[in-house]
């Protein structure tokens, strides 16, 4: 008589549960060097290229500001061009009163997480649809409260004179170091806020907010720290814009399309990804520098794209590239290891019941260790 033996007596491999590989560890490396080379880039090139960095690494921010907010905590908001807006008027506004433009830039971001305060306490009593098209409201609000104040221009907008006390050449190298830097401690944020505690939280109350509640997530201050977060990143991306372009009226920068180009970067690159966004903003750069000049055609070519990419990769390229080679380069969840074949095999007969809880069996990978477990399409903290 042949006794089965059970799944876990098979198992002769330790198992481990891992946040930093060997490939996360390499990518960290790379892109410290990356923003080094990027730092000195103004030092070999000219104020044309760093002008149109500059665009794209505001498209970044925008892009991983709409992710934590929608991609992780299921907030999806269709009016954070608010807070655009309204970092844009804020870098007129404090240079006005002396305060030199860039010192400005980081004030109306920090405005802009101030203003979110009271915002949240009224658009948190909306759920789902009504909190996109409550967020709409909102930004078309602030919209006529800037048209109709005449000291910032009114309709036909303000130019940030303040500026024209630097020589053009170097205007555009400060703008783009501060574009730089505004990256890269935003993303540094997002990271350290998603791979904590309050970003399990957050991926709780997206995934089932009364489960959440009921197990004691703090629902209300968990959804309004990521607001904040993703209002002072908005915020800083409108005041970049205002000292890239130097001119600005409310019905460009308060415009509705914003909030298009965020959901078209974080849905094609990958929603609820950390790396996505940031490959859908290269994406969407690298549209908008081929066809952005040949009108309406340009604004065709970004709905085919978006329309083609959520029929063959409805979770994205960079969730399709997880889900075909459980490539993590961020680690903000964990990855287990060292599962035996014969434990895998076991895992893989309940995967039905661990995609109904959360959990699966993981395939392993070509080194024969598990891979990451991530459910379609949203990582798991």
């Amino acid at each position: 008589m042949t006794v089965a033996t059970p799944p876990a007596a098979a198992s002769s491999a330790p198992t481990r549960v891992e946040r930093w590989t060997r490939v996360s560890v390499a990518f960290a490396a790379a892109t410290i060097a990356l923003v080094v080379v990027l730092a000195l880039l103004p030092f070999w090139f000219g104020p044309n290229t760093t002008e149109k960095l500059t665009e794209l690494f505001v498209l970044i921010i925008l892009a991983a500001m709409w992710n934590a907010l929608a991609g992780y905590a299921g907030l999806v908001s269709i009016g954070q061009q608010a807070f655009i807006g309204i970092g844009a008027y804020a870098v007129i506004v404090f240079s006005d009163h002396g305060i030199n433009a860039y010192v400005a830039v980081l004030l109306g971001a920090l405005f802009c997480g101030l203003v979110s305060l009271p915002t949240s306490w009224l658009v948190f009593r909306l759920r789902g649809g009504q909190f996109a098209i409550g967020m709409w409201v909102v930004a078309e609000l602030f919209r006529l409260l800037v048209t109709n104040d005449q000291s910032v221009g009114g309709g036909t907008g303000r130019s940030l004179d303040a500026l024209n006390v630097y020589a053009p050449a170097d205007r555009q190298a400060y703008t783009y170091w501060v574009a730089l830097a505004a990256m890269t401690a935003l993303i540094l944020i997002g990271l350290i806020l998603l791979r904590s505690r309050l970003g399990a939280s957050l991926q709780a109350i997206r995934d089932d907010e009364r489960a959440a509640e009921s197990v004691g997530v703090p629902v209300a201050r968990a959804k309004r720290a990521v607001f904040l977060l993703a209002a002072v990143g908005c915020g800083a991306a409108g005041a970049i814009t205002m000292t890239n372009t130097l001119t600005v009226t409310p019905a460009s920068i308060f415009g509705v399309q914003w909030s298009a180009y965020m959901i078209f970067m974080v849905l094609v690159g990958g929603l609820g990804t950390f790396e996505g966004p940031v490959l859908g903003a290269l994406i969407l750069f690298g549209i908008q520098q081929e066809f952005q000049n040949d009108g309406s055609w340009y604004l065709v070519g970004l709905g085919a794209v978006a329309i083609a990419v959520t029929l063959i990769l409805p979770r994205g390229v960079w969730g399709w590239v997880v889900g075909r080679f459980h490539l993590r380069l961020v680690p903000v969840g964990y990855t287990l290891r060292g599962l035996s074949t014969s434990l895998l095999g076991a895992g893989r007969e309940a995967g039905g019941a661990g995609h109904r809880t959360g959990t699966a069996g993981a395939p392993p990978t070509a080194s024969g260790e598990a891979g990451t477990v991530v459910p379609a399409p949203k990582e798991r903290g």
